[in-house]
């Protein structure tokens, strides 16, 4: 689905085999606190909603987006599958750039290391207001989506 067209349409049901007994990890950049937390609400209701326990959801929260790589790795031998949360805004400077690459691939590195499903709930926006229109807005919620995505893979 395009980002112009709103997610909520999307059914995030998954059939899991004991889902109660299912541990995932969150890790939630502390970095635009008002857009992470709502990814994470996002990513919580939708864990939430297909069985798995509020005990069972495990989340690290870490300084910025380029930290999310080794939260995700603490996580691992603890969960079944890390759900990385995040937002990058692009500024006046090339270190836009170098962190969103040093994100994607030290979350997929993790995620091939570990060979667990790793999801990239990352935004990587222009603006703040994308990035809210990304975290609940009329985008739909990039949390829930990377929820959906790990619950999908295990």
């Amino acid at each position: 689905m395009s980002s112009s067209e709103k997610n909520s349409s999307l059914n995030y049901k998954v059939k899991l085999v004991f889902p109660d007994s299912i541990k995932i990890g969150v890790v939630v950049s502390e970095w635009h606190p008002e857009i992470t937390e709502a990814l994470y609400q996002g990513a919580e209701k939708i864990l939430l909603e297909n069985g798995i326990k509020k005990e069972n959801i495990i989340r690290k929260n870490v300084p910025g987006s380029f930290e999310l790589p080794i939260g995700a790795q603490s996580l691992t031998e603890k969960t079944k599958a890390v759900i990385c949360l995040g937002c990058v805004i692009k500024g006046e400077t090339d270190h836009y750039n170098y962190i969103c690459e040093a994100v994607s691939k030290g979350i997929m590195d993790v995620a091939l290391a570990n060979k667990k499903p790793v999801a990239f709930g990352v935004l990587t926006t222009d603006n703040l207001e994308q990035a809210m229109n990304r975290a609940g807005g009329k985008f739909g919620n990039k949390g829930a989506d990377a929820a959906y995505t790990v619950l999908k893979m295990l």
